[in-house]
């Protein structure tokens, strides 16, 4: 972990608009850091599909709201050799190895004895030098996984307590040569001195993957906060096909940044039905041990 400041962040992905869930976990991680001293910074996750101008007018929403964050915004794609050298590191360290499964023949290989639901089976984990010359020839370009020397890892969750996960022999590239998910926001959480990771709940079950990966490369995992997401009327997570669940959408229905942040204040306790309030007030009543653990409902009436 650096040895700057300690930090917390929120890493969109920049494949569309943000919604109101999006929203909520912004402000609960810019809360967490802003009432325990760290700093915030913004990260674009890029390295997967991104649209054209999505990173530009989700920084807009977030500052509409009133939220702040240091500079640089970091972009994801300008790590990949970073990233690259991470890989090539661990490859030749002998912690990684070389996989030739398509999604389907994972899905269809018998578990391996004793192994958690959903864990890869480590099909190519032992494949012999005549085997891979196979796969080689068969013209199958590999994807690098990790070689855990686990199965499960703890991580500490200040809303769930202690959390034990499945740790497998997961993905650090991905088969195209592009750096996963599951390396890359470790990596960069440790260059950026990021210590607390505040996230929607249903990225949970990858905490124990990255804190493992992160003790791996030697540095301590960070504090993580799963917070409730945002569901639709019939418990879904929320996204666009729920209506007017954007900024944009919303102002086109004159409902502006200012009520949107007090009806998410009032979705975490923080603000009194009918309320208007902004973040210096939020700030000033916010505590984490009074945050509601159930999810919230949006129904598009409660912007009427």
């Amino acid at each position: 972990m650096s040895t700057q400041q300690a930090a917390g962040r929120y890493a969109p992905s920049p494949s569309g608009d943000l919604h109101v869930g999006n929203l909520r976990t912004a402000v609960l991680a810019w809360l967490f850091a802003r009432t325990t001293g760290r700093r915030f910074l913004i990260r674009m996750e890029n390295l997967d599909r991104a649209v054209e101008g999505a990173d530009a007018r989700q920084l807009a929403d977030l500052a509409s709201l009133g939220l702040d964050w240091e500079e640089p915004v970091v972009h994801q794609t300008d790590r990949r050799d970073v990233y690259r050298q991470i890989i090539s590191d661990l490859r030749a360290s002998g912690r990684t190895y070389e996989c030739y499964c398509t999604r389907r023949e994972i899905l269809e290989a018998p578990s391996a004895p004793h192994a958690p639901q959903g864990a890869y089976p480590g099909t190519c984990r032992d494949l012999t030098d005549e085997q891979r010359a196979e796969k080689i020839a068969a013209g199958r370009p590999p994807a690098i996984r990790i070689r855990a020397e686990t199965t499960e890892f703890t991580v500490t969750d200040l809303l769930h307590g202690s959390y034990t996960g499945m740790v497998d022999d997961f993905v650090i590239q991905r088969n195209d040569g592009t750096p996963a998910y599951n390396l890359a926001v470790v990596v960069d959480d440790a260059a950026q001195g990021v210590d607390q990771v505040v996230r929607g709940d249903d990225l949970l079950s990858s905490a124990p993957r990255q804190a493992y990966l992160a003790t791996l490369l030697g540095d301590g995992p960070p504090t993580y906060a799963h917070v409730p997401m945002v569901l639709n009327p019939e418990g879904v997570r929320l996204s666009k096909r729920d209506g007017a669940v954007t900024l944009a959408d919303l102002a086109a229905q004159g409902v502006s940044p200012e009520r949107v942040l007090s009806h998410i204040a009032r979705s975490l306790g923080l603000a009194a039905t009918g309320e208007t309030v902004d973040l210096a007030t939020i700030l000033d009543r916010f505590d984490p041990d009074e945050l509601p653990r159930a999810p919230w409902l949006l129904h598009q009436e409660e912007w009427s």
